[in-house]
């Protein structure tokens, strides 16, 4: 039977989000959170629920004029990546990771890889800290750890990485290169891609083939937006023409913009000042903007409201989206994306969104990982950098009618990983191309 136990944790978004597009891999299509399951000890649960709630309270305070910046900082400094110039052995276990080490010493996380070990299939987590446990407990099977950022801290790598048989699917090279400095065999690296939602790329059921007929008709659509007078296309319309055919006349739906907040609901004021820019393009249906709540009910609420400020009803040229479910918002999102041109969003695991031919505004970063992300954006043309929200009308369409947002979308599309669910399974199960 080919299904692995699927494991993440929800803190935030993007470890779950990693998970969603893996999930037909899993036993019972189940996605088990290490800090949230059932029967989880009280002990465990109360040390995760503790680094979730510093993490989001620090996220949100770090737009706090003047000391918020300075407070996330000092925060920061634990989760840092230290440049990797010059190259050299970076094995050396940090405070963070010898700490981690020191409470599964003390029992953290032993009862859930005893729950899991009853049933014997692979372990694949797209968290560092099951896969620890997973070793630390010895668990009999294979463990494999899903990384969600373009460049990733010492966490990420055990204590003892050179005798760890944790084996990790990375989304870039630079992960791949890092993780060698962090002393892991390089025979424990799989250069994937990131697992991206298979349902935003092809019609073909259980992925058996490298088909991107969603993505092409979708990409079409949006090319026609994204590029105003033209110009990008008439620079490169043999490529244009080559990896996608004949772009319609029209698109089929109006310039679409989703505004995604992270988990946290760091950032929320930045939608409403880019709708209220935009507010005159949107009555007059130019435009339309897709507030992202997630799932916090608070975060709906705050954005009615500034609806209600604005005197923009929600009729369709603003929409917010929220599901109380986690998985009705990943599904959901995921169907609006195919209706968007632009994700406005900070450089997230989000980021790898932009090889679905989707180019990324990039909002301010928040943590260390996060500023590694927006390079990878900016050097693989991929993404843009968010002017002053409050001009929102004036700067992003004069980038759309010089062609920018195409470009970036054309980028993305071309050079960017899409098969990542695809090359994971291949290598989990040993599955040869078809």
């Amino acid at each position: 039977m080919d299904k692995v136990w699927l494991v993440s944790v929800n803190m935030g978004y993007g470890h779950q989000r990693t998970a969603y597009p893996l999930r037909t891999l899993a036993y019972k299509g189940e996605v088990i959170n290490a800090n949230d399951y059932e029967g989880i000890p009280e002990s465990d649960r109360r040390f995760w629920r503790r680094s979730q709630a510093f993490y989001e309270a620090i996220s949100r305070f770090k737009m706090a004029p003047f000391v918020g910046d300075y407070a996330f900082a000092l925060y920061d400094k634990f989760q840092r990546i230290a440049n990797i110039y010059p190259k050299r052995d970076m094995s050396r276990p940090n405070l963070a990771v010898r700490e981690m080490y020191s409470l599964m010493r003390g029992g953290w996380g032993k009862d859930l890889i005893d729950r899991l070990r009853k049933k014997r299939l692979p372990l694949l987590t797209t968290f560092y800290m099951p896969a620890f446990m997973a070793e630390y407990f010895d668990y009999p099977e294979e463990i494999y750890a899903v990384i969600c950022d373009t460049d990733i801290s010492r966490a990420w790598a055990p204590l003892d990485p050179m005798s760890s048989r944790i084996k990790y699917f990375v989304p870039n090279e630079r992960v791949y290169e890092r993780l060698k400095l962090y002393g892991v065999k390089k025979r424990n690296i799989f250069l994937t891609g990131y697992p991206l939602p298979v349902e935003n790329i092809t019609s073909e059921e259980g992925v058996r083939a490298w088909k991107t007929d969603i993505l092409v008709r979708d990409l079409k659509s949006r090319l026609v937006n994204l590029d105003l007078k033209k110009r990008y296309f008439e620079r490169y319309k043999v490529l244009v023409t080559k990896m996608l055919g004949r772009l319609p006349a029209k698109s089929d739906h109006p310039l679409t913009i989703l505004f995604s907040v992270g988990g946290a609901g760091a950032q929320k004021e930045i939608g409403l000042r880019a709708v209220r820019s935009l507010a005159s393009r949107i009555k007059n249906e130019e435009t339309k903007v897709i507030l992202s709540a997630g799932t916090k009910e608070t975060l709906k609420n705050y954005f009615e409201e500034g609806m209600k400020k604005m005197h923009l009803g929600l009729n369709g040229g603003v929409e917010i989206l929220y599901e109380k479910d986690l998985c009705a918002y990943f599904k959901t999102f995921n169907e609006i994306l195919r209706k968007t041109d632009i994700l406005w969003t900070k450089p997230s695991e989000l980021s790898f969104y932009a090889s679905l031919g989707l180019p990324i505004l990039i909002a301010p970063t928040i943590g260390s990982h996060e500023d590694f992300n927006k390079r990878w954006l900016i050097k693989s043309g991929f993404g843009l950098t968010q002017e002053n929200p409050d001009y929102t009308n004036q700067w992003l369409y004069d980038w759309l009618e010089e062609g920018y947002l195409a470009e970036a979308a054309m980028e993305g599309f071309v050079e960017g990983e899409k098969m990542g669910v695809l090359n994971i399974e291949r290598v989990i199960f040993q599955k040869k191309d078809d």
